[in-house]
């Protein structure tokens, strides 16, 4: 019953501590990834303490019931029920608590950061209700107010490694970027195994322009969690911005077959495929993410470098073109258009294609 609602409490902790795949193939982001990876249940396990602790009131029938409400995802109805189990028991801690966070939910700060401080009030030594404030603020956008509250977190729960993430999260968020990866590394300290402290941690690191040390949390991020194929996709990423493109394959390889619907993996794969000399691999990955995302340029521009490679003059035309309607802005594609242009003998075509190159180009350099 208890872990039921700690659950529900769970899910709606993340936007504090969660914050990040659509890119180009020569620059994929991984900030924009890391923002959609699932959260882990190990997030939860603070709350889930906080709530198993032996308090005669949470034994009451009102509380299966807030879980009821909670599992149905209605949670205006669990507050509603919440406020009424605060009356029942107006010396709970744990209830305060329960109807803080509820109070949150629904974005009623003004009640939730009340029933925190009664919380409080009540018994300083919980660390839910610490949280709970530090919830309310950060939600606001008021990061550094979150702080405090997080740091008491870290006193009443020296080894509860998601207030350190928590606080490095917040601390990259006003700009505090040591202070960021400092927090983030005693997070990877105190739980190793949890994925989302290595993440926080390459995001810190990758702020201060550190890419390698970036790329090292981020494998061990994947190494935790080896069958997450947004974590290898994230790895072969990284590899791909280090230009470190053969290291870049095995892990997008690996992020294909347990993705096999994403285009942007295939692309990047084919990309990297292509970079080694694999055209034939290559052109099956990049055929793959063209026909997942068919309006993503870079895909076909790769495609067409792959065919152009094997001599597939034709196909190489068709994909250029098709590269060009979609980023007619890019010198690149015009270039080698107007190169296969003149492999099938369209001179006057491979003439325009070059002009347009050379106009773009000269626009790349005015605005540098």
């Amino acid at each position: 019953m208890n872990r039921a609602v700690a659950s529900s409490i769970g899910s709606v902790l993340l936007p504090l501590v969660m914050c990040v795949a659509a890119a180009a193939a020569q620059e994929p982001s991984i900030d924009r990834l890391l923002s959609k990876l699932p959260p882990p249940e190990k997030l939860v396990k603070p709350v889930q303490r906080a709530l198993s602790q032996p308090d005669p009131a949470l034994k009451d029938p009102l509380v299966a019931q807030i879980a009821q409400a909670a599992s149905g995802q209605n949670n205006a109805q669990a507050l509603v029920l919440a406020r009424k189990l605060t009356d029942r028991y107006p010396q709970s801690a744990a209830c305060h608590s329960l109807r803080g966070i509820f109070a949150w939910d629904r974005r009623q700060f003004g009640e939730a950061t009340g029933e925190f401080h009664t919380a409080i009030s009540l018994d300083s030594r919980m660390a839910l209700p610490h949280f709970g404030l530090a919830l309310v603020e950060a939600t606001q956008g008021h990061f550094a107010a979150a702080m405090p509250p997080l740091r008491r977190v870290t006193e009443l729960q020296p080894q509860a490694g998601v207030a350190y993430y928590a606080l490095s999260d917040c601390a990259l968020r006003i700009g505090h970027k040591e202070e960021s990866v400092q927090y983030a590394r005693k997070a990877t300290t105190v739980e190793p195994t949890l994925v989302e402290a290595w993440i926080q941690l390459a995001r810190a690191e990758q702020a201060l322009g550190h890419p390698e040390a970036t790329l090292n949390a981020i494998a061990k991020a994947a190494d935790i969690s080896p069958d997450n194929g947004a974590m290898l996709a994230i790895v072969g990423y990284s590899y791909i911005n280090l230009n470190k493109i053969p290291q870049a394959v095995a892990p997008l390889q690996r992020a294909a077959r347990l993705m096999p619907g994403d285009y942007l993996v295939h692309a990047q794969l084919g990309f990297c495929l292509e970079t080694v000399g694999q055209t034939d691999a290559a052109i099956s990955h990049l055929r793959k993410g063209a026909s997942l995302k068919s309006d993503y340029g870079p895909v076909w521009e790769h495609l067409g470098l792959a065919y152009q490679k094997e001599g597939k003059h034709a196909d190489a035309v068709k994909a250029f073109e098709k590269a060009t309607r979609l980023i007619p802005n890019s010198a690149l594609p015009w270039m080698h258009l107007a190169q296969e242009y003149n492999a099938i003998g369209r001179a006057a075509d491979a003439q325009r294609a070059q002009q347009r190159a050379q106009q773009l180009t000269r626009g790349m350099r005015k605005n540098a």
